[in-house]
């Protein structure tokens, strides 16, 4: 969410964030939590990202501003969206307002990079997670495991917090071999909050019916082959398109046109190096557990900037961000 604060000399007076998808937006929250509006006429307004211009679900915000006679604007990050692209800011200053831009701006950038990957790169901003052995193994070998059931490496803490970033993210994509060997449910019973897309990468549609990704109360989108015919199950939709080289872009832009802002990548194996073979990543999460499998299914190997690392239960989480 975009946030807003507004001081009048030394004190803040006023402060706001977005509301829910149609709501006011942060300028408008912070203008109207103001007890004595006649101060803003000497005020300073702080947002992180560029002030509308448009009318959509909301009237322009830099109308409220100029309305209210702020004399000056501090911004974070200017606004990619091709509806505001600077024009916010060209509208203010062209009306009198000083307007400083790039304050904390890469601070600004990491709080919105969701919404600037989105429309900078035409493509959902991508997290990469996994759970892997001490010894760098994704899961046993096959003879070790039973079909259809997930092989848990990581604990109940990390699996938790694992739900818990499902209700943050728009989707969440798996590939055939994981569907298959786990049957997983991609869910986020485990947390409070909503479960995202689920996306299955099912080319030649060899997961079953009975499946948890296949119907069932949480949406789907299954990825395929482009096909004369395809299934019809509740809650269900498919998605032809070419695989081959290039596939993963051209998912991107699928999603992209689907309004999808983020996609959380959750494997397995095949489906995370080729995000990372591509670099159509920006954050990956891995968790480290305590048992080592000696062998078996190889992690992803990582490149990048650690940006942090912590404990999680018994595990170790880290997380890298692409340079």
């Amino acid at each position: 969410m975009v946030g807003a604060v507004i001081t009048h000399g030394d004190s803040i007076i006023g402060e706001g964030y977005t509301s829910p998808y149609g709501g006011p937006h942060a300028e408008v929250n912070a203008i109207g939590s103001v007890r004595q509006p006649e101060l803003l006429r000497e005020a300073t307004l702080y947002v992180t990202l560029e002030p509308c211009c448009h009318h959509g679900k909301t009237p322009p915000c830099t109308d409220l501003i100029l309305a209210h006679g702020i004399p000056k604007v501090v911004i974070g990050v200017p606004d990619p969206h091709e509806k505001v692209a600077g024009q916010g800011i060209a509208q203010l200053r062209a009306a009198g307002c000083e307007v400083t831009v790039g304050v904390l701006e890469a601070a600004c950038r990491h709080h919105h990079r969701r919404f600037l990957t989105f429309h900078e790169q035409k493509r959902p901003y991508i997290i990469l997670k996994w759970a892997q052995s001490p010894d760098g193994y994704l899961a046993p070998d096959p003879s070790r495991r039973e079909a259809g059931r997930p092989f848990w490496i990581s604990g109940n803490r990390s699996r938790q917090l694992a739900h818990k970033w499902r209700t943050e993210e728009a989707a969440i994509l798996v590939g055939t071999e994981t569907a298959l060997a786990d049957n997983p449910k991609l869910t986020s019973r485990h947390w409070h909050g909503p479960d995202a897309l689920r996306i299955v990468i099912d080319r030649r549609l060899r997961v079953p019916a009975d499946y948890h990704l296949v119907g069932g109360e949480s949406p789907t989108l299954v990825v395929c082959e482009p096909t004369e015919s395809l299934p019809s199950h509740p809650n269900t939709e498919y998605l032809p398109i070419p695989f081959g080289p290039g596939f993963e872009k051209r998912l991107c832009e699928a999603l992209h046109k689907r309004q999808v802002l983020s996609l959380l990548v959750e494997g397995g194996a095949h489906t995370l190096e080729a995000f990372l073979q591509y670099g159509l990543w920006d954050e990956a999460r891995v968790f480290t557990g305590t048992r080592p499998l000696l062998g078996g299914l190889e992690a992803p190997r990582l490149s990048g900037r650690l940006l942090a690392q912590r404990p999680s239960g018994e595990d170790l989480l880290q997380i890298w961000m692409h340079d």
